[in-house]
């Protein structure tokens, strides 16, 4: 009788490395199940409507790799490590809008910047969500959990600041009561011109459904053009008329996109070590970009010095593409 095999450790598809995994490589690496058969996704049918979602716009992308779970997050982040940072960032957060609100802060603020507050910063909730649904997307659609996780973590930062944004718009409802906040919001996304071009932007990026469409459509320009534009001159903005917890607050926004960049540029250099993908990045680039430019130009229409607030913002996310090569 042939002797039963022993069992695999749970990490076994890590032992060529010769030495214990990292707690990254142990709770990250080779976790989607829905990867294991290339023909019958989610171990259903292949003629069922998620399986032919995926066939086609996971397994069939464009942007092919024989080991995409070879990626690593260059933080090498997990959920323990994730939760742990942002729970100081989040105190911080918590500080900064205590210390504005014991001050009256909001009170203090000139009439014209609080109606610009209410046109070009609570509406968006509406962006920020609509990239928080993108980021969604991808952890069902991401062919490698190490991708998935950055995409969940990306989502999470998203949700958090979706909260923050709108527990904003209460507070400056409660102080300005009749400036439309907490009533306008939708309106000013819909219909103001300086929202139209994100508008467009994030929601032709979220009926594409190849996800590596998509991740160039919003990591790498949606994405940068908000940091950009909402993030960095509305933020100068506010600073310069001295609203300090606008200021303060973009840039603690600007520290989860920061990592959002590192890892997106990460992918980006693992994907374009096979031959093609260099061609197919670009061309998704040529495609999307000018949408991220004419977003950028019709937001920061809305701010004092728009067209140098713009020229800036545009230098800004085409130098960061530039650096990847798609540009």
């Amino acid at each position: 009788m042939t002797e039963p095999m022993p069992p695999l450790k749970t990490w076994s598809h890590l032992a060529k490395n010769r030495r214990r995994p990292t707690e990254y490589e142990i709770v990250s690496t080779n976790l989607l199940w829905s990867t294991s058969d290339p023909s019958a996704p989610w171990a259903m049918g292949p003629d069922t409507a998620v399986s032919r979602l995926v066939l086609r716009h996971r397994n069939g992308s464009a942007l092919a790799h024989p080991d995409w779970d070879g990626f690593r997050d260059p933080h090498g982040l997990v959920y323990r490590t994730y939760n742990a940072i942002q729970d100081g960032q989040e105190a911080y957060v918590d500080g900064l809008l205590d210390d504005h609100a014991k001050n009256e802060h909001d009170d203090g603020l000139p009439p014209t910047w609080v109606d610009l507050l209410a046109r070009l910063y609570t509406p968006g909730r509406f962006l920020t969500h609509a990239l928080q649904m993108s980021s969604a997307y991808q952890v069902v659609m991401a062919p490698a959990s190490t991708i998935v996780n950055c995409f969940a973590f990306q989502c999470g930062d998203q949700l958090r600041w979706v909260s923050r944004l709108a527990y904003r718009t209460v507070e400056l409802s409660r102080a300005h009561p009749k400036r439309g906040f907490a009533a306008a919001e939708r309106k000013h996304w819909e219909s103001t011109p300086e929202w139209q071009g994100f508008r467009e932007l994030v929601e032709r990026a979220l009926i594409t459904w190849d996800w590596a469409e998509q991740f160039v459509a919003i990591n790498l320009v949606a994405k940068p053009a908000v940091d950009a534009a909402v993030l960095r001159q509305l933020g100068r903005a506010a600073r310069d008329i001295g609203d300090t917890l606008a200021a303060f607050l973009a840039d603690a926004q600007l520290v989860d996109s920061d990592r959002s960049r590192i890892w997106s540029s990460a992918l980006v250099s693992y994907a374009t070590t096979v031959a093609g993908n260099t061609e197919t990045l670009r061309r998704w680039t040529s495609k999307w970009a000018p949408l991220g430019d004419r977003a950028i130009e019709a937001y920061c229409a809305g701010l004092e010095n728009g067209a140098a607030a713009a020229r800036a913002a545009k230098d800004e996310v085409h130098t960061y593409r530039q650096r990847l090569g798609l540009e």
